[in-house]
């Protein structure tokens, strides 16, 4: 025998009904499962290595936590890369001899921290405050690790959690080459040259080509910046230089409008 069906508003009262009987017995419906649940508030995380590299990443399932491994895919040298923070926070230096080697973790507050290991190097003293796209170590070997690279992780109460970039959830491939990386970890990059007639040239060297000349104070976007040639401009000598992004070049840290000769928060290239 058929039956009509119930009209979709009863269907609502009942639904209704249900859950207030639930509620009064202090019960609750169970809620759907989620796949990859992010905390609240998360830092904007970027990558652990300078502005405009690129690098490919892999996942090994002994690997402690949610960590992903980073080597440089660009034909840059990973061993000797700069490692930089994904976000601005306060670093603390540590060793494992049997482990992570040299390792720094940043506390970012509100409960998020991440650990960079296996460092050649530190480049921050334990306790420094740091900035988003600072360097924080030199990328090396130490510890249990059979070649250079980063070993990476975010945690949020002591918990991993699976890798985020710009909010984007990060792979988990097995081997390295299926997926690369590139970095927009540019720090604090907006700077005003001064001065007129400013060369803008191919390499950090005063004998390398012009690519183009600033004819007065302009606005430009620092990537990275690198010792090169000494110059000597207006009673200061600066051998540290910027690579501006939009003229694809470098120029002399001395004609940036900052007192500082090498420029805090941005990178080395």
């Amino acid at each position: 025998m058929l039956h009509s069906p119930v009209p979709r508003s009863a269907r609502r009262t009942v639904t209704v009904l249900v859950a207030a009987l639930l509620a009064l017995l202090g019960l609750t419906a169970a809620a759907p499962a989620q796949a990859d649940v992010r905390p609240a508030l998360a830092p904007n995380f970027k990558a652990p290595f300078p502005c405009g590299q690129q690098w490919t990443y892999s996942h090994h399932s002994a690997e402690v936590r949610r960590a992903l491994d980073f080597i440089r895919s660009d034909g840059g040298s990973t061993a000797g890369t700069p490692q930089v923070a994904s976000a601005a926070g306060t670093a603390t230096r540590h060793y494992q001899a049997g482990g992570a080697g040299n390792y720094m973790v940043i506390d970012h507050g509100g409960g998020w921290k991440t650990y960079y290991f296996h460092l050649a190097s530190f480049s921050v003293a334990n306790g420094q405050s740091v900035a988003q796209g600072q360097q924080i170590g030199v990328t090396g070997s130490t510890g249990n690790s059979s070649g250079a690279h980063i070993h990476y992780e975010q945690l949020y109460n002591g918990v991993g959690q699976n890798i985020r970039i710009n909010g984007t959830a990060l792979a988990y491939p097995g081997s390295y080459g299926q997926y690369h990386l590139r970095s927009d970890n540019c720090g604090n990059t907006n700077f005003t040259t001064w001065g007129t007639g400013v060369r803008v040239r191919a390499d950090a060297r005063l004998n390398a080509a012009v690519v183009t000349t600033l004819p007065g104070p302009t606005p430009v976007y620092v990537e990275c910046q690198k010792q090169g040639d000494v110059v000597h401009a207006e009673g200061y000598t600066n051998e540290w230089w910027s690579r501006l992004r939009d003229q694809r070049g470098f120029v002399s840290n001395i004609y940036i409008d900052h007192p500082d000769a090498r420029l805090p928060g941005v990178p080395v290239c």
